[in-house]
């Protein structure tokens, strides 16, 4: 693909101002660890949320959505819950209070909150270290693969070259260069340096939502693409069976819907939910949208920000995904007719590369750069807050200056983003990875870390052996799936390969996680009861709690420790109708459903109302 002199200049220009803005704001962090990863929890709820927004706008995500619109029509909506996309309003609802409350710099320095300083406790604290590296380790893994092949086919210089005889692709070289770059600025300048880009880079991902909603309208005959598209592949509620049949129109499509597993659409659905509930409950995993929260000013700033990151992500991201959707049937679709195995997540790039015009090209490539470095550099700050607080210095030198410390978060990075590119050289499938990390590693988190949040007697060694069972369990039980069906059930040898597999394979590994997490505590002695005392004090979580809260009222009977888990879990059910509100709205603004369009904005009005009486006006005061 060629590119005009004005295009290349503003892709150019984008990133030189990343690296710059980057290495300009560095010189606001104090040069100490709190700075550094937090920010001295100094910086504004709202900047956060765009922040932290920008680092879930991904550009593998997107590429994904695009396609999964295109072949499932606006049921699609309902895939991401595979995640879940909604464990967000979790966060927002009572989570990232919970978490804020510790006023630690780590998830790891929290478990130890959480446990007090006995051995079980440093077990579970090194368990945790240990996920949060694996999980930063395959995410970057996975951003290594997804944004080579993007960047190859969107940018137009040949990148590849030989040393000897080994030949280094162009698709791996951009993707080396673009961590490369993403991680100079990073490292630089901590969290500062990652929210400040974040921001611009979000800025610049929005105008590029809105360009392409532009060029849609104004490029796309909407009556065509109405005779284009299948039966039923505008209906929203999802179909106990899918209807949508692509047959003469794109039958691979169809097949692809076969080899997905996702035909008995109900049934899939539910099996989300449940894996939704266990892992929106066991609270966010160890990376960058903790790292938010934990650098809030308040617990009231913290689920603000996670509310406010909803709010301003979702909109803008459907309208750029039902855009070039829109775009793709009118000028992809009748070239992929030709194809026998079209591939769908190249329909994203495919759009950018071919069909925009002088000047919005370079806008919204650069958009699209920005939506992988905003993400890379999050999940990039991560792993050495962990390595360094809670490794290096807790165990190896625990009395040397700040600056010493920092040094290492420097080295430490780049170590991490090595590790993490070495592995992406050795996968060959997108896919695959994410269905690893978003089923079977969380299937692995899961268990232990609901039990933390809710169980006053769960302890150290019960988190530990359940983690480590839960990590042992997503390496051994995928493969060990696999190998069970194709041996024993070889009829159903297709459904080892399609996406609903790592939904089984969650549930297996949850079930024993959870029995050794139980086991494990049951054998062993209860944490050490000032450190309960003091973390539900400070934390006041809901659930199975009441002994706590019935030694602490013979001391402190003046205090309040009145939980709300109904309203609550109320407020969660208006939450996530609030959030499917604004993934819906744009859909059906971009392929003209105005009746649902009007009906859709109607409950996001009401619900946005609800969520403010019964959420927002009884959050905690910041000193609370």
């Amino acid at each position: 693909m060629a590119l005009s002199l004005l295009d290349t200049t503003i892709v150019l220009a984008y990133i030189f101002l990343s690296i710059f803005l980057g290495f300009w704001i560095s010189k606001k962090a104090k040069g100490d660890m709190r700075s550094y990863f937090l920010g001295d929890n100094s910086m504004k709820w709202y900047w956060l949320g765009f922040s932290n927004s920008s680092g879930m706008f991904d550009i593998n995500g997107a590429a994904w959505r695009v396609a999964v619109l295109v072949i499932y029509g606006l049921q699609s909506v309902w895939i991401p819950w595979i995640w879940p996309v909604w464990n967000q309003v979790i966060v927002m609802i009572f989570m990232a209070i919970w978490i804020r409350r510790s006023g630690v710099m780590t998830g790891a320095e929290w478990i130890q909150f959480r446990f007090g300083d006995g051995r079980g406790a440093r077990l579970s604290h090194l368990i945790v270290v240990v996920f949060a590296v694996l999980t930063v380790v395959a995410s970057i893994a996975y951003f290594f693969v997804g944004i080579g092949p993007f960047a190859a086919s969107i940018l137009p210089w040949n990148m590849a070259f030989s040393i000897g005889s080994y030949h280094m692709s162009s698709e791996h070289s951009y993707s080396l260069l673009i961590c490369f770059l993403t991680t100079l600025y990073t490292i630089k300048g901590g969290i500062y340096s990652v929210v400040a880009t974040e921001v611009m880079q979000f800025a610049i991902m929005v105008v590029s939502c809105i360009l392409i909603v532009v060029f849609a309208f104004t490029h796309v005959d909407i009556d065509y693409i109405n005779g284009l598209l299948p039966d039923h592949w505008l209906n929203f509620w999802p179909e106990k069976t899918l209807s949508i049949a692509w047959q003469d129109k794109l039958p691979f499509a169809d097949i692809k819907i076969d080899q997905d597993g996702f035909r008995l659409f109900q049934a899939v659905l539910f099996m989300m939910i449940g894996k939704g509930i266990f892992a929106s409950l066991a609270g966010p995993v160890p990376g960058f949208d903790m790292q938010r929260m934990l650098s809030a000013e308040s617990p009231r700033d913290a689920a603000r920000m996670s509310g406010f990151t909803i709010l301003v992500l979702f909109i803008p991201l459907y309208l750029m995904v039902g855009g070039l959707a829109l775009i793709a049937f009118q000028y992809v679709l009748p070239l992929m007719q030709q194809q026998t195995t079209p591939d769908f997540e190249r329909i994203l790039s495919i759009v950018v590369s071919q069909y925009l015009p002088v000047g919005m090209k370079g806008l919204i490539i650069a958009g699209l750069l920005a939506a992988f470095m905003s993400t890379f550099s999050a999940f990039v700050n991560v792993a050495p807050a962990y390595l360094v607080n809670d490794l290096y210095k807790r165990y190896w030198r625990p009395y040397q200056t700040e600056r010493h410390y920092i040094r290492w978060s420097y080295l430490l990075s780049i170590v991490v983003v090595a590790i993490g590119l070495f592995v992406g050289f050795f996968i060959e499938s997108l896919n695959s990875i994410v269905l690893w990390i978003t089923s079977a590693l969380y299937g692995g988190y899961c268990a232990a870390n609901v039990l933390k949040w809710f169980w006053w007697r769960f302890n150290g060694y019960g988190y530990f052996y359940g983690m480590m069972s839960g990590i042992v369990l997503a390496l051994l039980t995928p493969p060990c799936l696999e190998w069970f069906v194709t041996a024993y059930f070889p009829a159903y040898g297709g459904w080892v390969n399609s996406s609903v597999q790592p939904l089984f394979a969650f549930f297996i590994i949850l079930a024993l996680s959870t029995a050794v997490s139980i086991i494990a505590c049951k054998l062993t002695s209860p944490v050490d009861e000032s450190a309960l005392l003091a973390f539900y004090v400070k934390t006041k979580p809901w659930g199975f709690w009441g002994k706590m809260k019935a030694r602490l009222l013979e001391v402190m009977p003046a205090q309040d420790f009145q939980t709300h888990p109904y309203r609550d879990m109320i407020n969660v059910l208006i939450g996530i109708t609030w959030q499917m509100a604004m993934v819906a709205l744009p859909l059906f603004v971009i392929f003209r459903q105005w009746p649902q369009a009007v009906t859709c904005l109607c409950v996001w009005v009401v619900t946005s109302v609800a969520l403010k009486l019964n959420w927002y006006d009884k959050l905690p005061l910041a000193d609370e």
